[in-house]
């Protein structure tokens, strides 16, 4: 059950990403742009999240998942304070 979990957020932030990115290329917005690789970045954590957890458990992956997490985040931060005017 919890594997599923694991896809269902990945699927969900990647579906995210593309909604943020292509309202990006149709009205030019530097928040939206931001955000869009923001969902990027937390796709590619909870992918790896799913790796870690449940494809290699021999391995840990907690480090590269947090460079994700906190890159994905600082860019967000990046849009809203900076570009969200």
């Amino acid at each position: 059950m919890a594997a599923f979990v694991y896809i269902l957020c990945a699927l969900t932030s990647v579906v995210c990403a593309a909604l943020l990115l292509r309202s990006s290329r149709r009205t030019p917005s530097r928040l939206l742009f931001w955000s869009g690789y923001s969902f990027i970045a937390l796709a590619l954590a909870n992918i790896l999240l799913f790796v870690d957890l449940v494809v290699i458990q021999e391995r840990d992956l907690i480090i590269l998942r947090n460079v994700f997490t906190l890159t994905g985040v600082t860019m967000l931060l990046y849009g809203l304070i900076w570009e969200g005017e």
